[in-house]
């Protein structure tokens, strides 16, 4: 069983919202999830799996800033702050440290509300520590 996590967090790399898939699902199902959850905030940075014209336009629509660098498939190159997006870093932080709880890096769970509530329980650990 294969399954993606899609995660918001804060500046400081703090899990707020959290939303699981299939792992064959399109980035695409976890950014529209999560997409009303967003917090009020400038930027949100994104891997190239969240590039797409109707998400950029969503955000913008909220007044938040995309800082998600282009597919490799665009005709046309999109712009985004190289500088700012090194700061993703704190994202992928804060998915090593869930996966530092044995039960979230190996799935035990086969259910994905059982798994799911592992992860939020390591989430909220995180958030406070």
């Amino acid at each position: 069983m294969n399954t993606k996590l899609h995660a918001v967090t804060d500046a400081n790399g703090r899990p707020i919202s959290l939303f699981v898939t299939a792992g064959q699902v399109s980035d695409y199902t976890g950014a529209a999830a999560l997409l009303d959850s967003l917090p009020r905030a400038q930027w949100l940075l994104g891997d190239r799996g969240y590039d797409a014209d109707w998400f950029r336009d969503a955000l913008e629509a909220k007044g938040i800033t995309p800082c998600i660098p282009g597919r490799k498939t665009r005709t046309e190159p999109i712009r985004y702050d190289k500088r700012r997006y090194k700061r993703r870093t704190r994202i992928e932080i804060m998915f090593g440290r869930l996966k530092d709880w044995r039960r979230v890096a190996t799935r035990y769970d086969r259910c994905p509300n059982v798994f799911l509530s592992a992860i939020a329980l390591a989430a909220t650990v995180l958030f406070w520590l």
